[in-house]
């Protein structure tokens, strides 16, 4: 075969109603939203983005973008126009002319956790869900079982490559470091945490430490654990008073309290809380560690022996130990829902400490009640090496947090969204209801987290604190992503229902 005859890539692949794949490129991960475009553009490189993008800005068509298609509130599955769909760019290398690893926005965490590892034998603190694509995950400020111990995943992102439309509606591709005299800084800036689709189609990040110049791509990333610990604290809802679960829950939110200091022991591993409404039938921890950190298993075992103090009911207790990438990259590892079961709706909030007594008592009622069955709340550890860095040197905002909440309700008939999209409305409502049924920062709480992003925050029948969404996202950051939003987005191109609004 002549070889110059392969095409590696193909593209853009333009896919309209009456094509037979149309219906199949309608959803993401959350099948409560369904996209209804002209048309479907699939592309495979910057050059097929600038030129979808700039057919479609000088037509009038509105564009949205898909990587790995795990929006919460399905951004992409607008009306009409274009839907750029970037799943297919996927590549991962290292590019010696930055001395970083290039990654493309369809990739997922999966497959990247697997090509650095097998590759380098290095990794980045990301997510569990390995089918996330990393496009709007990276951009959103993510995070995962590594953070505690080796920070966001924005703070090894060295440079963007994004495609933007200037003032005249031309496309080009601009590519943004973090050297303090790139001109395009603020742009990369904007993508440490400022969240996808605002300012332009990001189709290329470069990640490496901070302070490492090394030539050698296997010292330019943490090293990758070789083997994984996982353990799980489990007790049975049917046991739980009143009493004995919220001396869990108030254990969990003093215990993050105390151990969540950059470089603290504790801060060497994951540790969350899971609770389903009552008749799930169970309350859990779970933590994650590196086996190869002295007393990894001691380590986890003090966590749950903290927690458990004073709870009254009996619990059981396992730890497994895996190779690394069982664990980092097997498929659907902490995705909500099945295949069949994925309507979705979060909420989330930042804890700068545990619950007050009022809010302990209010999750407790809206666990066991008769209603919001679907209703479930996850802590996440948070803290430690996140909060070395200062609240504006990313868009990444809140650095002295020591958990993210997740209030999640999943379900699979449409017919039921409403009753369970309102339970869960009411159960995050009124645990803030001393501040407006929204999480406005203050002692304990810190506002919430773009990537599980929630428009109930931009409506004043929910949000009822007078504090904007804007606030409750980016803070004091905000400003400044209206900044870069004029510069680099000044006709709006690049919008959704919690997008950066220009100044």
């Amino acid at each position: 075969m002549n070889e110059s005859a392969i095409i590696p890539r193909f593209g853009p692949a333009t896919i309209t109603a009456d094509d037979p794949r149309y219906e199949s490129l309608l959803r993401g991960t959350n099948h409560r939203f369904v996209a209804k475009p002209d048309r479907v553009c699939v592309v495979t490189s910057t050059e097929q983005v600038v030129t979808v993008v700039g057919d479609a800005v000088a037509r009038g068509l509105r564009v949205t973008v898909r990587s790995g298609g795990h929006g919460f509130e399905g951004f992409f599955a607008a009306e009409g126009g274009v839907l750029l769909d970037l799943s297919e760019m996927t590549d991962v290398s290292f590019d010696p002319s930055r001395a970083a690893f290039a990654i493309e926005p369809g990739a997922t965490l999966g497959h990247v956790y697997r090509v650095l590892f097998k590759g380098w034998n290095v990794t980045i603190p990301g997510g569990e869900c390995t089918e996330v694509g990393v496009g709007g995950h990276f951009a959103g400020g993510g995070y995962g079982p590594l953070s505690r111990r080796l920070g966001a995943v924005v703070d090894y992102l060295y440079a963007v490559e994004v495609v933007v439309v200037d003032a005249d509606g031309v496309a080009r591709a601009v590519v943004a470091t973090r050297e303090p005299d790139d001109p395009h800084r603020d742009l990369w800036w904007a993508h440490t945490g400022g969240g996808g689709g605002n300012f332009g189609v990001v189709t290329r990040y470069w990640v490496r430490s901070p302070g490492v110049t090394s030539a050698d791509p296997a010292e330019l990333l943490p090293k990758a654990p070789s083997r994984w610990r996982v353990a799980f604290c489990m007790w049975p809802w049917e046991s739980m008073t009143e009493e004995s679960f919220t001396t869990l829950l108030r254990n969990v939110g003093t215990w993050f309290e105390r151990n969540s200091a950059p470089g603290a022991p504790h801060a060497q591993h994951s540790a969350s809380f899971y609770a389903s409404h009552r008749s799930g039938g169970a309350l859990l921890l779970q933590a994650m560690i590196d086996d190869e950190i002295p007393d990894a298993g001691a380590l986890l075992d003090a966590y749950f022996d903290a927690v458990s103090e004073g709870v009254g009911v009996e619990s059981s207790r396992t730890q497994v130990v895996r190779p690394w990438l069982y664990f980092a990259a097997y498929p659907n590892w902490g995705d909500p829902g099945t295949q069949d079961i994925r309507r979705i709706k979060i909420k989330a909030a930042y804890l700068r400490k545990g619950y007050t007594e009022r809010q302990l008592a209010t999750i407790w009622q809206h666990l066991t009640g008769e209603h919001g069955v679907q209703n479930q709340l996850i802590l996440i550890g948070y803290g430690g090496q996140v909060n070395t860095v200062p609240p504006d040197a990313t868009a990444t905002a809140q650095r002295d947090s020591v958990l993210k909440a997740a209030y999640m309700a999943v379900w699979g008939d449409e017919a039921e969204d409403h009753t369970h999209i309102t339970r869960l409305r009411e159960f995050y409502r009124d645990v803030y209801a001393d501040t407006g049924g929204v999480p406005v920062p203050g002692e304990v709480s810190d506002g919430s987290y773009i990537n599980y992003p929630d428009v109930d925050l931009a409506d004043p029948t929910w949000n009822a604190s007078g504090v904007p969404w804007s606030t409750l996202y980016y803070k004091d950051n905000y400003p400044r992503l209206q900044q870069v939003k004029q510069r680099y987005d000044p006709g709006d191109e690049f919008r959704h229902g919690l997008s950066i609004e220009l100044p």
